[in-house]
């Protein structure tokens, strides 16, 4: 596990901010399994979006209802395996699905929020530090990941996240909505994968 004073920090917020924090980092990686499905044809990405929609809804729009269990089975048919797929690309899209039922069961079960967030914080990282060690032919450890270009980018994200996110004095929708679109119109995942 790659270790960062993010993490330690983490634990202080709220929990509609650990919430959105996993919504952020969700949208970023819907790019790799956008950009997986589109290649392989494999399950329609839309599917990804509407469930992620769907939990931005809930943080932004009061009246919300979403079963998420329900969400959970949608998500559960659309992910790949990394036995049927003999390409890199499967592996960040993955990673995607991973953390996007981790955010679902965080919200269907709200006492392991933390351990969840911390959880898709590490997942996230771990997607661009399993494609440096690929691209360089090097492992990444904690003693080696500041030397690492995009490990360091990546843990900057998500202190930029975490920063407004910390400040907000209450539920704020208005700073999720803004945090939400500025990811989405950006359209880059954690991996440098851009939606055209």
């Amino acid at each position: 596990m790659l270790q960062n004073p993010l993490q330690l920090r983490l634990e202080k917020l709220e929990p509609w901010k650990q919430i959105t924090f996993m919504a952020c980092l969700c949208e970023r990686m819907y790019p790799n399994y956008a950009l997986f499905c589109q290649a392989t044809e494999f399950a329609e990405p839309r599917i990804y979006r509407d469930i992620l929609d769907s939990v931005w809804e809930t943080l932004t729009v009061k009246t919300a209802k979403v079963n998420f269990e329900r969400q959970l089975e949608k998500l559960e048919e659309i992910i790949p395996s990394s036995d049927e797929f003999d390409f890199y690309g499967v592996l960040p899209a993955i990673d995607a699905c991973v953390s996007l039922s981790t955010l679902l069961h965080a919200l269907l079960d709200r006492d392991d929020l933390l351990e969840n967030t911390l959880e898709v914080s590490q997942q996230s990282v771990k997607t661009v530090a399993q494609l440096e060690e690929v691209q360089l032919d090097i492992e990444i450890s904690n003693e080696n990941q500041k030397e690492n270009e995009a490990v360091c980018a990546e843990w900057d994200v998500q202190w930029a996240i975490f920063r407004p996110l910390k400040d907000a004095f209450q539920h704020d929708a208005e700073l999720i909505r803004d945090l939400r679109d500025e990811l989405k119109e950006e359209g880059v995942s954690n991996i440098g994968a851009a939606l055209n």
